[in-house]
């Protein structure tokens, strides 16, 4: 599918906001509401947009976050995987080239939480070694 600049412009709106009214992305694009319905519609038809979410506010945020950086045996990817899926606290796993394999990224209500959390990750089958970096604050941000 060719997106041309409407469709990236409104792209780049429902990111930053995706309650907008349709109405007020038409007046922004300079185009009817239908318009900018029947693109919406089209981009989610067509798996350009996969969905619409929220992002959380500072009240539902966890206290502490940290990225995981795991490096695992042979042949065992698999299986740390589906463990990594039970464990309480894991946002999100990405294999990765270089020095490790995964990179986890993990939110907790407090250290202990995450003390746990980190424990189970390096007691699971399959797991060579781990490494955790604490997220101190935020300087950048960005979705979409």
């Amino acid at each position: 599918m060719q997106l041309d600049d409407t469709d990236r412009k409104l792209i780049v709106l429902l990111a930053q906001n995706a309650r907008t009214p349709v109405s007020e992305l038409g007046r922004r694009l300079g185009i009817a509401r239908t318009t900018v319905q029947a693109r919406i519609d089209r981009l989610v038809t067509n798996k350009v947009i996969a969905g619409f979410t929220i992002r959380k506010g500072e009240i539902l945020k966890s206290a502490i976050r940290a990225t995981v950086m795991i490096c695992v045996e042979p042949n065992a990817g698999a299986s740390v995987l589906s463990r990594l899926k039970t464990l309480a606290g894991i946002e999100s796993v990405h294999t990765v080239s270089g020095r490790v394999d995964m990179i986890v990224e993990v939110s907790s209500p407090s250290t202990e939480a995450l003390d746990f959390v980190l424990d189970q990750i390096g007691q699971a089958s399959g797991v060579k070694s781990s490494e955790s970096l604490i997220h101190l604050s935020t300087k950048i941000e960005r979705s979409g």
